[in-house]
């Protein structure tokens, strides 16, 4: 009788251990879907956009790592030029990122051109920014920084991310490609927009608040509470909103908000610029120039160079 007890032991200790080895497996393997659910949760939040009841747009302020590509490299005795493209949820931005020859992390700026302006047109601005000592990075927004308001709109109201949000995003995703290179002061970044981008710009440096400044050259806001009084439909209005640098102005400070204008602009009249500025808080600074007509002229190359040292000083 006894043998067959040890047996019955034996097979219980066999049975007991397997339990126990398969409780284990089961436990890990919880904990290792959660981990895996939890991360690909973080990815698809890390852009996630929203639009909150009074109009105001939003994107995370920790948005991750960006993949950068380095397309092509040119290096002359005072700057280091680089072709590079980095993704921006559906869409490759591509831009040239000049950083000036230096043995330090340099401060940098994001450069958002105007419509229809490739990133080649951003490169006169940032040759002036590179004889400051400062690094830049000028992309080339989708469409050519052109826009589709109905279309947008469409979108919109369709539950679906316009294409004009996700352009603030590009820009701000630029910020963050600043921000991981190594020869960058990640603490010392603005952005300067012209025109359209000037737009974005604003938008983009309302909705990080670790952006130092913004710059506004030739743009304005579009005074959506003056031009749709009359609307009543609370989504239309939450869209235009969205859109509309002025919805943003109360979330600029304590950073530095500074419009450039030339009194020869034909495209967006001055008195849109001054409009703007109205609005906003301080501090602030405008700008009035007699040189040029629309975008960056010489009248502006002094007090570029005075708002981005009181920027990062």
């Amino acid at each position: 009788m006894k043998p067959k007890k040890n047996l019955r032991n034996r097979n219980q200790n066999t049975e007991s251990r397997t339990v126990l080895k398969s409780k284990i497996i089961s436990a890990v393997a919880a904990v290792l879907f959660v981990i895996v659910i939890a991360y690909f949760l973080s990815l698809s939040g890390s852009d996630r956009w929203s639009v909150s009841s009074e109009g105001g747009l939003s994107y995370p302020e920790n948005r991750g790592k960006v993949d950068v590509a380095v397309l092509k490299t040119e290096s002359v005795s005072n700057y280091t030029l680089e072709t590079i493209s980095f993704r921006s949820k559906d869409y490759t931005v591509e831009g040239l990122l000049r950083i000036p020859s230096s043995g330090e992390k340099v401060p940098a700026v994001v450069i958002l051109p105007g419509a229809t302006v490739p990133k080649e047109g951003t490169q006169g601005l940032a040759e002036i920014l590179s004889g400051m000592g400062y690094a830049s990075l000028g992309i080339q927004q989708r469409n050519l920084g052109g826009v589709d308001m109905e279309y947008d709109l469409k979108l919109f109201s369709e539950g679906k991310e316009p294409v004009e949000h996700r352009m603030v995003l590009d820009a701000l995703r630029a910020v963050d490609v600043l921000r991981q290179d190594p020869r960058i002061d990640p603490k010392k970044i603005a952005v300067i927009g012209e025109s359209n981008g000037g737009r974005f710009a604003i938008i983009a440096a309302a909705l990080d608040p670790d952006i130092k400044g913004v710059i506004g050259v030739s743009t304005s806001g579009y005074d959506t509470e003056s031009q749709l009084s009359g609307v009543r439909d609370e989504k239309v209005l939450r869209f235009y909103r969205s859109i509309d640098p002025d919805t943003y102005l109360k979330s600029i400070p304590p950073r530095r908000f500074v419009m450039m204008h030339s009194v020869n602009d034909d495209i967006i009249q001055i008195g849109f610029a001054e409009n703007t500025f109205r609005k906003a808080k301080e501090p602030k600074m405008f700008y009035e120039v007699a040189t040029g007509s629309h975008g960056f002229s010489e009248g502006m190359r002094e007090p570029l160079e005075t708002e981005l040292k009181l920027m990062f000083q």
